[in-house]
This record gives structure tokens, sequence and C-alpha cells, in this order.
């Protein structure tokens, strides 16, 4: 993962402390190591967040930071990702998470509407809440572990493709500088 790019687009630890609005949480945004750009915090963080994101509870951003201070992951990846599950896509990926549950479950699935909303899901909330909770259990250790193994994979064939590019230009480098000895001599 270019460290360069993560670090463009999150946000600075001195900005987010001096929010009064996050007065409370301040010692946790002291804490360096959650702000660290490395390729196991990276990898962690995407499990955090996507684990959180899939899981039908409130609260999801704070059980990241959560996370994120257990693990001692990037703190603003995992809540970032957390976002996956945003107003238009949870009525979506909470249904699906509910299918794979009844299956697992082995109980008939629900019809859905020709619209899916949260209002549909919260009246139909006590029959599929149990099928509902296995599937996003299930959706959310899969999707770690395949995102946690994914970010690690691709950090690695990154950085050995730097290297191997590094390699060329100084062999490229080498090979014209002999060239110019040799036309000097």
């Amino acid at each position: 993962m270019p460290r360069r790019f993560l670090h463009r687009y999150m946000p600075k630890p001195d900005t987010l402390r001096r929010q009064p609005s996050l007065r409370l949480v301040a010692p946790l945004l002291a804490d360096t190591r959650l702000w660290l750009l490395t390729r196991r915090s990276v990898a962690n963080a995407f499990s955090v967040g996507l684990f959180c994101a899939m899981l039908p509870i409130p609260f999801q951003m704070v059980i990241a930071a959560l996370g994120a201070r257990l693990t001692r992951c990037n703190l603003a990846l995992s809540i970032g990702l957390v976002w996956v599950t945003n107003p238009l896509t949870m009525p979506l990926i909470f249904y699906i998470n509910y299918v794979i549950g009844a299956f697992f479950l082995d109980t008939p699935v629900r019809e859905a509407p020709s619209r899916i909303s949260t209002r549909w899901i919260a009246e139909q909330m006590q029959d599929i809440m149990p099928a509902l909770f296995l599937g996003s259990l299930i959706t959310a250790v899969t999707l770690a572990i395949l995102a946690n193994i994914a970010t690690r994979l691709i950090w690695r064939w990154h950085v050995s493709r730097n290297w191997r590019h590094r390699r060329a230009r100084r062999q490229l480098r080498r090979a014209r500088m002999e060239s110019q000895f040799d036309d000097e001599h």
C-alpha cells in the first residue's frame, strides 16, 4: 500500500486533538501507535473496520475505535472503514447478511420488498434477528480475515515492485556511467 497515498487522505492527530467535540477521547488520539502506517497496522485496521461495519449494531465507530486500541492498529482507517455500511448501502448489506444467516440456520428467507429499507428491516426485526446476527457475524469474520490477508499481500507486492524498480534504475544508471566512462577512454 502506498504510504504517501494513505497519509494524504488521513486526518492529522493534532488537528483532531484540537477539536472541542473530541475532548473526551483526546488521550486515545495522543497514542502515536494508533497513527502508524505499517503493513501490520493497516491490515489489522482493515480487519477491525470491516468487522465492525458488518455488525448490525449502533455505535460501530466507537467499537472500531476500541478495537483499534486493543489491536494497536491504525485508528483513522478502522473508523473510516466502518462507513462501508452507510445509509445507502446498509439495507442491502444487512439483507445479504440476513440471507446468509438464514441459509446457515436453514430457515426460509423472507421475501424482500421491491425497495429494501431500514424501515422494512425494523418491522421484521423480531423474526429476522437470529438470522441477521448470525449472517452478520459470519460475514464480518470472513471479510475481516480476507481483508487482512489481501492487505498484507498487496502491501508486500507493492514493496517488492518498488524494490525491483529501484534495482532496475540503479542498473540503468550504472550502465550509463560505464558507457560514458568507455566513451571517454
